[in-house]
């Protein structure tokens, strides 16, 4: 897959959710599940679907039930389908559409709860906002602990 480079394209701008899309004056390419990159990391835009809890930068998102195919997210581990979806780059009011990090080096807001640099991470067995350490070979991989004392990762999620 090559991804094009697109002008233009802030990842920490969000947009209200009262519009049916972010539309033309967005940029091109803004239709939910666009997947834009820049050197190093890629972002995807998505729906925020966190209603019981808030969404701010540097916290881990899943996705909803259908989610990947709709582009809708949530830091609510419960409501999701333990699925990792990306990183926050903004704090973003619950429905409001926004980028999130699937690639790439990323600081979390919320600490690991366990593990050592290079461990795999999954959302399975997390707690809101953050990964845990893969336990089963089943768990899905979405990401590589970095420097974990200082909330380091490395993103590997679904595009």
């Amino acid at each position: 897959m090559s991804i094009i480079p697109v002008l233009g394209i802030n990842p920490t701008q969000t947009f209200s959710h009262v519009l049916a899309s972010p539309g033309p004056d967005s940029f091109r390419v803004g239709q939910l599940g666009a997947v834009i990159g820049e050197t190093t990391k890629l972002y995807k835009f998505v729906q925020n679907y966190s209603l019981a809890t808030t969404a701010e930068a540097g916290d881990v998102c899943y996705y909803t039930a259908d989610g990947y195919k709709l582009n809708t997210v949530t830091t609510d581990i419960s409501f999701s389908q333990k699925v990792g979806a990306g990183v926050f780059q903004t704090s973003v009011t619950a429905l409001d559409f926004c980028w999130i990090q699937i690639r790439g080096p990323a600081t979390l807001s919320t600490a690991l709860t366990a593990g050592a640099d290079g461990d795999p991470l999954t959302a399975e067995g997390a707690g809101d906002k953050t990964l845990d350490v893969a336990a089963s070979f089943t768990d899905n991989i979405c990401a590589i602990a970095g420097d974990i004392s200082d909330k380091e990762i490395i993103c590997m999620f679904p595009y």
